[in-house]
C-alpha cells in the first residue's frame, strides 16, 4: 500500500475533528474521502501531507512516515488545493517554470518539463498570457499541472472541482484519469457524488470525524438494499389486490418489490399483475445511488 493510516486522532480544543481513521490506499488508484462538511475530509489530507500533526495514530506516504520523515514525504507527494495557488501576474509557462526551479530542475530541463505539461493539460494556446485572464477550469488545470511538475508518486486533490461549470468539471476528470492510467495515485477529496462515482475505484465515507462506510460505489450501493421495482397504481383498490399477490412495501399508491435487477423479474411481475387482472399506472426501476448512500449514512 503506498498509504497506510491507523488511528489517527486529531482534536482542535474540546472539539474531536478525527476518531480514528484507517485508511490503505494500493498504488495507482483513485481513492475518494467522501463526506459532509465538516467530517474531516481536509484535515486527514492536511496530516497526510505533513501540514498537520496527528494527536494520535500513524501514517506513511511510500514507506515514509509523515511524522519522523516529513522531507521524504514531501518528495514523492502533490497537494492541489481548493483554490489554485497560481501567480496571476505571471504567465501559465512562467508559472510552471518557477515551480520547475523550486523544485532543483535545471531550467533546461524545466522548460522541457513545462512545455510537456502545458500541451499535456491543453493551455499551450494560452501559455503566454497572464493567468489573470484564464478562465477558472483553465486556472484549476495550470495548478494540476504546477503540482505534475516534479512526477509525485501521489497526488492529494482537495475539491480539485470545487467552482467549476459542469464542462471545466468533466475535463478535469479526463485528466485525472489520464494521471490514474499513468500510475499515479491519487488520494481526493469531494462532495460532488457524481465525481466518486465516476473516478473513485474505493470511497471512503467520512462522518464527525469516524469512516461509516468504506468500499466501492457499487458495495456502497448494496449495503443501503438493492435494486426495487416501483408500480403505482390509480387508486389504493388496485394497491391493496396488488400487495396480496406480491411482495413489497406499499407506499401511498405505489408498491416497492425487491428486484435482482434483471429483465426476467421485471416480466415475471408483470405477468403475476395481469394474471391478476391488475394494471399499473407506471412501472420504473431503481437502483440506489450514492446519493441514498450519503443521505442513509450520514444523516
Amino acid at each position: 500500500m503506498i498509504v497506510e493510516a491507523t488511528g489517527l486522532r486529531k482534536s482542535y480544543g474540546a472539539t474531536e475533528v478525527l476518531s480514528g481513521v484507517d485508511l490503505r490506499v494500493p498504488e495507482g488508484s483513485v481513492h475518494a474521502l467522501l463526506g459532509p462538511n465538516g467530517a474531516g475530509k481536509t484535515t486527514t489530507v492536511r496530516i497526510l501531507t505533513t501540514l498537520t500533526r496527528p494527536d494520535d495514530g500513524r501514517a506513511t506516504i511510500a514507506g515514509y512516515d509523515v511524522l519522523r520523515e516529513p522531507a521524504q514525504v514531501r518528495g514523492v507527494i502533490s497537494l492541489t488545493g481548493q483554490y489554485a495557488a497560481v501567480d496571476e501576474d505571471q504567465t501559465g509557462r512562467e508559472n510552471l517554470v518557477m515551480v520547475g526551479r523550486l523544485m532543483h530542475l535545471g531550467r533546461p530541463a524545466a522548460r522541457r518539463r513545462t512545455g510537456d505539461l502545458l500541451e499535456r493539460f491543453g493551455l499551450t494556446d494560452a501559455m503566454d498570457r497572464r493567468v489573470k485572464t484564464y478562465s477558472g477550469g483553465m486556472r484549476r488545470r495550470l495548478d494540476l499541472a504546477m503540482s505534475l511538475i516534479a512526477r509525485p508518486r501521489v497526488i492529494f486533490l482537495d475539491e480539485p472541482t470545487t467552482g467549476l461549470d459542469p464542462a471545466s468539471r468533466s475535463t478535469m476528470w479526463e485528466v485525472i484519469g489520464e494521471l490514474v492510467r499513468d500510475g499515479t495515485t491519487i488520494l481526493l477529496t469531494t462532495q460532488y457524488l457524481e465525481e466518486a462515482d465516476r473516478l473513485a475505484d474505493r470511497i471512503v465515507l467520512l462522518d464527525h470525524g469516524r469512516i461509516v462506510a468504506t468500499g466501492t460505489a457499487d458495495e456502497l450501493k448494496t449495503q443501503i438494499g438493492g435494486e426495487r421495482i416501483e408500480l403505482r397504481f390509480a387508486d389504493e383498490v388496485q394497491l391493496l389486490k396488488a400487495t396480496g399477490v406480491l411482495d413489497g412495501v406499499a407506499d401511498e399508491l405505489v408498491l416497492n418489490i425487491p428486484s435482482d435487477g434483471t429483465a426476467a423479474h421485471l416480466h415475471h411481475v408483470l405477468d403475476v399483475l395481469r394474471d391478476n387482472g391488475l394494471q399499473p399506472e407506471r412501472v420504473s426501476s431503481h437502483r440506489p445511488t450514492l446519493d441514498d448512500v450519503f443521505l442513509a449514512l450520514t444523516a
